[in-house]
């Protein structure tokens, strides 16, 4: 075998291997295309799922506002809790010392 022979040999051997390449390359893309309904379907997704995320944001603020009026709804209920509880506090001592008082100048 010559080297002529050999040169003409290795080019059969990359032209072949360049159109089996560009064959799989096609059937690849043929497969694996993506038609305009999936393109339609994916718009709509996307759409969807950013309309989603926007109810969620809007929620979450919502969540959060609510939490920080009740956080200070129970912070007053407390605090006027806390008064009902002295005022009660003061009203038994002086009804203590009122009875004790009675008590002595009976």
């Amino acid at each position: 075998m010559g080297r002529t022979e050999l040169v003409i040999i290795m080019a059969v051997i990359l032209f072949l291997v360049f159109l089996l390449g560009w064959g799989g390359h096609v059937l690849f893309h043929r497969f694996n295309r993506v038609d305009t309904s999936n393109v339609a379907e994916l718009d709509h997704m996307a759409s969807a799922l950013h309309e989603a995320e926007e109810t969620r944001d809007e929620a979450i603020a919502y969540m959060q506002g609510r939490e920080a009026e009740l956080t200070g709804q129970l912070g007053q209920t407390g605090a006027e809790l806390q008064a009902a509880m002295d005022g009660l506090g003061e009203a038994r001592r002086e009804a203590a010392e009122l009875r004790a008082y009675i008590e002595a100048n009976s």
